[in-house]
């Protein structure tokens, strides 16, 4: 399985619906990265994303998006063989 990699904060409620849809497909550890702990992540994050909201998520080098696009991905049937591919 990928690896996976989350920048969150700790009362984003879109980072706990990401965990649990990425636990529920079997992954069962996720890199988290605290932007709200260390500011010099969330300039990391903006700069790999283009993005300044969490959760961005990586599933092994590819950078899915924010919750909604899991969510997307998942609908279209695409998370898990993400996950998957070696």
């Amino acid at each position: 399985m990928q690896s996976v990699t989350m920048y969150t904060t700790a009362v984003c409620p879109y980072c706990v619906q990401a965990k649990r849809i990425l636990k529920s497909k079997g992954v069962e550890h996720i890199e988290e990265i605290r932007i709200d702990t260390n500011p010099a992540e969330r300039a990391t994050m903006m700069e790999r994303t283009g993005r300044r909201t969490v959760p961005q998520i990586f599933i092994g080098t590819t950078h899915v998006g924010g919750c909604d696009d899991l969510i997307a991905l998942d609908g279209q049937g695409q998370l898990l063989a993400l996950l998957m591919q070696t």
